[in-house]
């Protein structure tokens, strides 16, 4: 079948399809006589399983290790679950960091009063928020912020 149809049969689009061969991820693809793709049921279904894994989140580099596992007959599936189980804890992480996120933008947006003034605690807390300040180089000042505009940081 041409790139199309093992496209539309695994899922992943034609132009990922192209990438995941050329950076290795899948087997180049036998060609037909005329030059063009000529994917397999075989190829098909190992494009569903990374179309699965990237559903789930798994970075191209982490899912040539479970194709690597995936053909291994031999393999363990501790070597899996130990691949799956620091997934689980990056996205745990990433979730954890979104929420903080969240909490910090509604507190700042519930302290802005969103009229004609220029000041603004969102502006104010970006401007504040340098992680390594120099402390040689002065800050611009956008203005006083009273006390209704206060946010604390978290």
């Amino acid at each position: 079948m041409n790139i199309g149809e093992a496209a539309k049969r695994s899922g992943v689009s034609a132009k990922m399809i192209r990438y995941y061969e050329q950076t290795g991820l899948i087997p180049p693809a036998q060609r037909t006589e005329s030059g063009y793709r000529d994917y397999g049921d075989k190829e098909v279904h190992m494009l569903g399983f990374i179309r699965r894994a990237r559903d789930l989140g798994f970075s191209v580099e982490v899912i040539g290790e479970l194709l690597g596992l995936w053909t291994d007959q031999s393999r363990r599936s501790a070597d899996v679950r130990q691949i799956a189980q620091g997934h689980l804890s990056n996205l745990r992480r990433k979730i954890e960091e979104l929420e903080a996120m969240s909490q910090t933008l509604e507190s700042l947006i519930d302290a802005c009063h969103g009229d004609h003034r220029p000041d603004c605690p969102i502006i104010a807390d970006l401007e504040t928020s340098d992680p390594q300040p120099d402390p040689q180089t002065p800050k611009p000042r956008t203005g006083a912020i009273d006390a209704n505009h206060a946010v604390a940081k978290r």
